[in-house]
């Protein structure tokens, strides 16, 4: 192993004996009891099956065979989760052909961030994982399950699933993705035509013309934003069977791969022959693969704060001391955008997730001596599926990248490390991904430019008043204030600022995500300025530092008068309207900073 990955592994290890061991003792217990059903009464046992066909009720009375909880988050607006409509009667026969059953046992909200982007229905994105996770616990606490399949892939629902499926760890689960749509014009081209809008270069028809030939059918969008980082994520925490993550939903390998999972799960059960509970496959080392995974592919920043959310969710802690440290030894060996020209479907095509292993595996910078839902030892996912005689069969996956400016040999790479940096200072601590800032504008000393909502800096910016140097500061963004909302909309401002010349970046406790470009952007700041953070005290015209080289993030103004300076209110705004505004501004108000991953102190226990 890589001595700083294992080095970091050890840390997390000792940081979470405690907590840990909570943990799988209430796993352990819980297993031990045998077939849940076992333990409910006639009527229970008559509510549960009352819906299923004959056969299907024997099975589950007898004790004998598994039944599978499938929890979905089937939407038809939402493009990546439209192809679970047919997956529920698919993966049922699939369990019925192995001699199991299987239920839907919840459906869970997925909002789509792409819809909400600079809307006030964003204010609700962060705080829906925490629904989305008390959903899954929901649909599983009935007892009636042996294992289950989950159907997710964007932005917070990923997190939200395994969170909640985590505080059932004696269960086996499997996650089943559902695949990206096929490339539609070039990311690069759809990320200028927004640029000519926001100058005024092109009408809003032109525009609305390229963001559809971009997203333009189902699947999930085929940047490499959090979806797509959630999906590698799973992959190599060993979630989802190799290779599954990137088949597009019209591919017949897709139907073939999602009953094999279905199956799968069915063997992974206390009545199988491999039991495997998740709580034993998210694990310390797990973890680390699934940091180390995105770090060498510059993956979504929010992960930043959903693995250390899902990693408590399982005794589990980690902090970002521990993700900037990996970073500065995995090396950057993929270039998607918007840390490349190239989408997820090229990433695939160019050897994906079975050359990327592999690479890393040889390297030593992923733990192999893991726990998977296709068996023991992560080499397995250094295998792709394919269709041979109609049949699925594994092979070895591409030694060689097919496009080396797409993939690259550990030995090769982009650049040296992750692109992930942690920023501390005066002004606390933030985190920056630089993997597609180029080098030249990774050091910003600017004086500030201040606002409370990314809607007012179209204004500034058309009014001439932002041509210069300068340091956009967003205050008033973070989880507590409004829900932590993503801040796409000042990216096209910045972005043609920077080409302009200027010298440019963000600072915000809000977020990015997983579409930070070239643009650097120090984001998720803790304390947010309604914690107490220096942040709410920053004024037009204060020169800050932000150095993604060094780390350092600091507001250039004397202590005395930092300390002269009364903080601005921070506006407390809902996006929900009549009798659910206070129930939705409670749980705002209860999530924790997104150093510790964000989470909502009402949801589900962290610790089982």
């Amino acid at each position: 192993m890589h001595s700083v990955v294992q080095t970091v592994t050890d840390r997390i290890i000792a940081r979470s004996q405690a907590s840990r061991a909570q943990y799988l003792a209430a796993l352990d217990e819980a297993k031990n009891s045998g077939v849940h059903r076992s333990s409910l009464s006639c009527g229970n046992l008559a509510h549960g099956f009352a819906a299923c066909k004959p056969d299907e009720k024997q099975s589950i009375k007898a004790l004998t065979k598994a039944n599978i909880g499938i929890v979905t988050a089937f939407n038809d607006m939402l493009s990546a989760h439209q192809p679970y409509e047919t997956y529920p009667d698919l993966l049922k026969q699939a369990c019925n052909d192995v001699g199991s059953v299987a239920q839907v046992a919840a459906g869970v909200p997925a909002m789509c961030d792409g819809v909400t982007q600079g809307q006030p229905g964003m204010e609700l994105s962060l705080l829906s994982r925490e629904v989305i996770a008390m959903s899954t616990a929901v649909g599983l606490s009935h007892n009636m399950f042996d294992g289950a399949l989950l159907l997710g892939i964007c932005d917070k629902i990923v997190p939200g699933l395994l969170i909640g499926a985590l505080s059932f760890g004696h269960l086996p689960m499997l996650f089943v993705p559902a695949g990206p749509m096929k490339s539609g014009i070039p990311n690069k081209e759809k990320a200028r035509i927004r640029q000519q809008f926001a100058q005024g270069k092109v009408d809003r028809s032109a525009l609305l013309e390229a963001e559809s030939a971009s997203y333009h059918s189902a699947g999930t969008c085929t940047f490499y934003g959090t979806a797509n980082s959630n999906q590698l994520m799973l992959e190599v925490m060993g979630l989802q069977l190799p290779g599954s993550s990137f088949v597009n939903p019209d591919d017949p390998l897709r139907d073939e791969l999602n009953k094999t999972a279905a199956k799968q799960v069915c063997r992974l059960t206390q009545m199988g022959t491999q039991y495997t509970p998740i709580g034993e496959v998210v694990n310390e080392k797990s973890i680390v693969n699934g940091i180390v995974a995105l770090l060498a592919t510059g993956g979504s920043t929010n992960l930043t704060m959903h693995i250390v959310a899902a990693a408590r969710a399982a005794g589990i802690i980690v902090n970002w001391d521990d993700f900037s440290e990996l970073s500065d030894a995995v090396p950057l060996i993929a270039r998607v955008y918007p840390n490349g020209h190239a989408d997820i479907n090229h990433f695939h095509a160019a050897g994906g997730m079975a050359f990327l292993v592999r690479e890393l595996l040889d390297a030593g910078l992923l733990h192999e001596d893991v726990n998977t839902v296709a068996g023991y030892g992560l080499r397995k996912y250094t295998q792709e599926p394919r269709l041979i005689d109609g049949e699925l069969t594994w092979v070895d996956g591409q030694v060689d990248s097919l496009d080396a400016e797409v993939l690259t040999k550990v030995s090769e790479p982009f650049q040296a490390n992750g692109g992930l940096k942690l920023l501390k200072g005066n002004l606390g601590r933030a985190v920056i991904k630089v993997s597609a800032v180029q080098e030249q504008h990774r050091i910003v000393e600017a004086p500030a430019v201040v606002i409370d909502d990314q809607n007012k800096l179209d204004a500034i910016f058309k009014a001439g008043e932002l041509d210069k140097d300068c340091v956009v500061v967003v205050k008033g963004q973070g989880p507590k204030a409004v829900g932590m909302p993503e801040l796409h909309k000042l990216t096209p401002i910045l972005g043609t600022l920077q080409d302009r010349g200027f010298k440019v970046a963000l600072l915000t406790d809000g977020r990015m995500s997983g579409a930070s470009g070239k643009v650097p952007a120090a984001i998720h700041l803790t304390p947010e300025a309604l914690d107490g953070g220096l942040i709410a005290k920053v004024q037009n015209g204060d020169m800050i530092r932000v150095d993604a080289k060094t780390g350092e993030l600091t507001l250039l103004v004397s202590e005395s008068e930092i300390a002269a300076r009364e903080p601005e209110k921070v506006d407390l705004r809902s996006t929900s309207y009549g009798m659910g505004r206070e129930l939705f501004g409670a749980l705002r108000s209860n999530l924790s900073s997104p150093e510790t991953g964000a989470r909502c102190t009402s949801a589900i226990d962290e610790n089982y």
